[in-house]
C-alpha cells in the first residue's frame, strides 16, 4: 500500500547536518483497521494464531511486562541463517520517512509500537496493549529488536502468526548507528532479519502450522526499519537502502516512556498532534509506562475524528 501512497507524495528527512532522524517525519508502519469500531469484534474462525495457541496463552501474563537487567538469557547471538539479499530500495524511497502525504479526502493514520531491547537486559512485553488491539481488530506495525525476537520466542511467533500486525526492524540491540560502521553497522541492521527468519522458520515447522495453508503466506521479510533513538547518518541510510529497507520514523511522539505522563496526558498528545498521514510512536516493551491505558482513550477519539484507519505496508 505504501507504494500507492508514495505516488501522492511522502515527506522525507532532508540531508541536514544532525541526521537526528527521529525529529523528522516517519513512514507509518501501523494504521488502525479500516473497519475499526469502538465495539469488540465478533470472533471469527481461528487463523494460525488461534490454531497454535489457546486464548489464555495469547493474553497478557503477570510479570512479563517489566524489563529486567542482567536476567538469565539476556546475552544473545545473531542466529546463523542464510539470508537472501533483497533488491536495493528505489532512489525515490531512500531517506528517513516521517509521515505520509495522502490523497485529498483520505484520513488515515499509522500506529507504531517499538519492542526494543538493549544489551545486558531482557525487556518486557506489554500484553495489555496487544490484548486491546486484538479485541478491537486494530492493525499495527511493530518495530522489533533482533535480540527481543530471541528472548521472547513465543511472543515473537504469536506476532508473526497474527495478520493484524506487520513486523518491522528496530536494530539488533538498539544501538545508535551513528557510532557504528562496517561490520558492526551491518550486524545492527541485518541481525534482526536473521532473528525474524529463525522465529518464522520455527513457527512454520511447528506441528500446529502443519497442513495450514496460511503458514506459507506469512510476512516474508522485514522491509521497514526504525533507527534506534531515531538517529542516523549517511552511511546508515545507505546501508539500509542497499539492504532493501525503508527508514520509517514518526511525527507524533507519545512521550510514553516518561513516568510523569499519565494515560490521559498521552492520549491528549496523540489526539492533538495527529493529522491525516501521521505516524504515531509508542512502546510495547514495558517502557511505555501508561501506554496500555492511553491507547483506548486516544483511539476512540481518533476513530470519531478520522473515521478511516488502515495498515501501511512496505
Amino acid at each position: 500500500m505504501f507504494t500507492r501512497w508514495n505516488q501522492a507524495g511522502t515527506d522525507h528527512a532532508g540531508r541536514g547536518d544532525s541526521f537526528a532522524c527521529c525529529a523528522g517525519v516517519l513512514f507509518g508502519s501501523i494504521l488502525l483497521a479500516a473497519t475499526l469500531s469502538v465495539s469488540p469484534a465478533m470472533s471469527a474462525e481461528p487463523g494460525l494464531l488461534g490454531r497454535c495457541w489457546p486464548a489464555n496463552a495469547i493474553e497478557a501474563r503477570d510479570g512479563e511486562r517489566t524489563p529486567v537487567r542482567g536476567a538469565p538469557g539476556h546475552a544473545q547471538s545473531i542466529p546463523r541463517m542464510a539470508l537472501a539479499k533483497p533488491e536495493p530500495t528505489p532512489a525515490n524511497l531512500r531517506g528517513a520517512i516521517r509521515r505520509v502525504k495522502l490523497p485529498a479526502g483520505k484520513k488515515l493514520v499509522a500506529l507504531t509500537l517499538d519492542l526494543c531491547e538493549q544489551p545486558g537486559e531482557i525487556s518486557g512485553y506489554d500484553g495489555a496493549i496487544f490484548d486491546y488491539l486484538r479485541r478491537y481488530k486494530i492493525k499495527a506495525t511493530v518495530f522489533t529488536g533482533g535480540k527481543w525476537f530471541m528472548t521472547h520466542a513465543e511472543r515473537s511467533q504469536q506476532l508473526i502468526a497474527d495478520p493484524l500486525f506487520e513486523i518491522g526492524n528496530h536494530g539488533w540491540a538498539h544501538r545508535n548507528v551513528r557510532g557504528l560502521q562496517g561490520k558492526s553497522l551491518l550486524e545492527e541492521i541485518r541481525g534482526p532479519e536473521a532473528a525474524f527468519q529463525a522465529q518464522r522458520t520455527a513457527l512454520v515447522a511447528s506441528q500446529c502450522a502443519a497442513q495450514f495453508p496460511v503458514a506459507q503466506s506469512l510476512q516474508a521479510r522485514l522491509g521497514l526499519y526504525r533507527f534506534p533513538f531515531g538517529a542516523c547518518n549517511l552511511e546508515a541510510l545507505g546501508a539500509l537502502a542497499e539492504n532493501g529497507m525503508l527508514a520509517i520514523q514518526w511525527d507524533v511522539s507519545t512521550g510514553d516512556s516518561s513516568k510523569a505522563e499519565t494515560a490521559e496526558a498521552i492520549a491528549r498528545t496523540i489526539v492533538q498532534e495527529t493529522r491525516p498521514g501521521s505516524i504515531i510512536l509508542a512502546h510495547a516493551n514495558g517502557r511505555g509506562v501508561h501506554t496500555a491505558g492511553a491507547l483506548p482513550i486516544a483511539i476512540s477519539d481518533l476513530v470519531w475524528q478520522l473515521r478511516e484507519l488502515n495498515l501501511i505496508d512496505a
